[in-house]
C-alpha cells in the first residue's frame, strides 16, 4: 500500500473513474488499485458524511458512446455523477477500435477518440463537482508549434477542454510541454515515466554495469536531449546525441524525410547504450540510430520510449533483434499495445497503472503531487540496490517517505 500520510484531507468529491473504450484495460487496473488501497485505509471516521462512498467495490462509472450507421455518435453516462470528482481516461492513439460507418467497419482515429471524450464530458451536463482528464498521449501534441500557415491543434484542444469545464489535464511525456502555455492558469501536469523505465530496465537486465566506462545514454535527436541528460545523470554516465539531416525539398507522410543521422559524443565502442525518446512511431528513426551505434561498435542497444505505436508493424523490429541491432525495447502501457507485441522476446512493458492510481488518489484529496512528480530519491535507491545485487526487488521499501510510496 502506498504512503497515505498526505491523504488527510476530505476528498474533493465522491470519486468516479470513466475509462473511455480506448482505455478500458488500463482503467480496470487503476480501479483495482484504488479499491484495494481504500479498503485497507478505511477507518471509523470515514463513515462521516464527507466520506460517503469513499470505500466501494468499484469506482468506475458506466458510460458509452453508441454510434448510428451514419457514423454519428452520442455520449451517455449510465449513473449519477452529481457532486462526483470525475477522472476520464482516454487513449487517442488506440487504433484497434472500429465502428460501423455506412456498412463498413472503420478504425477510430485520434479525432474520433477526442470527440467521444468531449461527448462524455457533455453528458455529465455540469453535474460533476470536478472533471479531470487523463490523456497519456496528448491529442495532436506533434502539432504543437507553427512553422508556416498551420493550425495549432494541440493548443486549441487544450483550450476547448478547459471551455468544457475540465479542471485538470494530466498527460505523459508531452512532445513539447510548453504547449501548456495555451492554458496557463489551468491545471496541467506533464508526467515523466523515468522511474518506471529504470525499474523495468534493471528488473529485466541482470548484467548491466552502471558506470561511464560501460554505459552511455543516447538522444536520437536534439528534441530528446533533456530526457537523455536527466536519465544519464541518475546513472552517472555520459550522453551522446544524433542530429537529423532532413530533405526540406519534399514532404513524405506529413514530414520531411531524414537523409542521415550524424553522431555527436564520446566513443561508444564496447559500451551498452540506451536510446531514449518520447515515442516509437514507425521505428525507422530509432532503428537507424541503433544501426549507426552498432556500426560504431556499441555492445548492446536498449531502446526506451514512452509511447510504442509501432505503426509500420513489428516485423522490422523482429529483424533488427535477429540481426543483433537491438537488445531490448521498453515502452509503457499508457497507449494501445498489440497482443502480439507482448509476446516478443525483445519487448518489455513498463506498467503505469499503479502510478496513475496514486495520482488520482492524491488529486481526489487535493494533496500535493510534488513527491510523485520528482522521483529522484526513488530512482537513486533502485540504482544503488541494483549496483549491490544486480537485480531489484518487486516491492522495494526504504526508510524515506519517498520510497514508501512504493511505485
Amino acid at each position: 500500500m502506498p504512503d497515505s500520510s498526505k491523504l488527510i484531507t476530505v476528498p474533493v468529491g465522491r470519486l468516479g473513474i470513466i475509462p473511455m473504450k480506448s482505455c478500458e484495460e488500463l482503467g480496470k487496473k487503476v480501479d483495482s488499485y484504488l479499491v484495494k488501497w481504500r479498503k485497507e485505509r478505511s477507518k471509523p471516521e470515514n463513515t462521516d458524511l464527507h466520506f460517503y462512498g469513499y470505500e466501494r467495490d468499484t469506482y468506475i462509472v458506466k458510460s458509452e458512446c453508441p454510434r448510428f450507421a451514419s457514423g454519428e455518435a452520442k455520449g451517455t453516462i449510465k449513473e449519477s455523477v452529481r457532486g462526483t470528482d470525475l477522472y476520464l481516461l482516454v487513449d487517442v492513439g488506440n487504433y484497434s477500435i472500429e465502428y460501423n460507418l455506412g456498412g463498413r467497419m472503420v478504425p477510430m482515429s485520434p479525432d474520433d477518440h477526442y470527440q467521444d471524450l468531449k461527448r462524455v464530458i457533455a453528458a455529465s451536463a455540469g453535474k460533476a463537482n470536478r472533471i479531470n482528464v487523463i490523456m497519456p498521449f496528448l491529442y495532436e501534441s506533434r502539432q504543437h508549434k507553427r512553422n508556416s500557415r498551420e493550425s495549432l491543434d494541440c493548443a486549441l484542444a487544450l483550450q476547448e477542454l478547459v471551455d468544457y469545464g475540465v479542471t485538470n489535464i494530466i498527460t505523459f511525456d508531452a512532445h513539447d510541454p510548453r504547449v501548456q502555455n495555451a492554458i496557463p492558469v489551468n491545471g496541467f501536469e506533464n508526467i515523466m515515466p523515468t522511474y518506471q523505465f529504470i525499474k523495468s530496465l534493471l528488473r529485466s537486465t541482470s548484467d548491466l554495469t552502471i558506470d561511464k566506462d560501460h554505459l552511455m545514454v543516447i538522444s536520437p535527436d536534439e528534441g530528446a536531449m533533456h530526457r537523455a541528460i536527466y536519465f544519464a545523470n541518475h546513472f552517472g554516465v555520459d550522453v551522446g546525441m544524433f542530429y537529423k539531416r532532413r530533405d526540406y525539398s519534399q514532404v513524405v507522410n506529413g514530414k520531411n524525410p531524414i537523409v542521415a543521422h550524424e553522431f555527436l559524443g564520446d566513443d561508444v565502442a564496447g559500451k551498452d547504450v540506451i536510446i531514449i525518446d518520447d515515442m516509437i512511431a514507425s521505428g525507422e528513426s530509432m532503428l537507424d540510430v541503433a544501426k549507426k551505434l552498432k556500426a560504431l561498435k556499441a555492445k548492446r542497444v536498449f531502446c526506451l520510449a514512452t509511447f510504442g505505436l509501432f505503426t509500420a508493424g513489428l516485423e522490422v523490429f523482429d529483424e533488427a533483434y535477429k540481426e543483433g541491432t537491438i537488445e531490448k525495447i521498453i515502452t509503457t502501457n499508457v497507449t494501445y499495445q498489440k497482443p502480439e507485441l507482448l509476446t516478443r522476446e525483445w519487448y518489455e512493458s513498463a506498467d503505469m497503472s499503479k502510478y496513475i492510481a496514486i495520482i488520482i488518489d492524491h488529486l481526489n484529496h487535493d494533496a500535493s503531487l510534488s513527491d510523485l512528480l520528482d522521483p529522484r530519491e526513488r530512482i537513486q535507491a533502485r540504482v544503488n540496490e541494483y549496483r549491490q545485487t544486480h537485480t531489484i526487488s518487486d516491492n522495494y521499501s526504504a526508510q524515506s517517505s519517498m520510497d514508501s510510496i512504493g511505485l
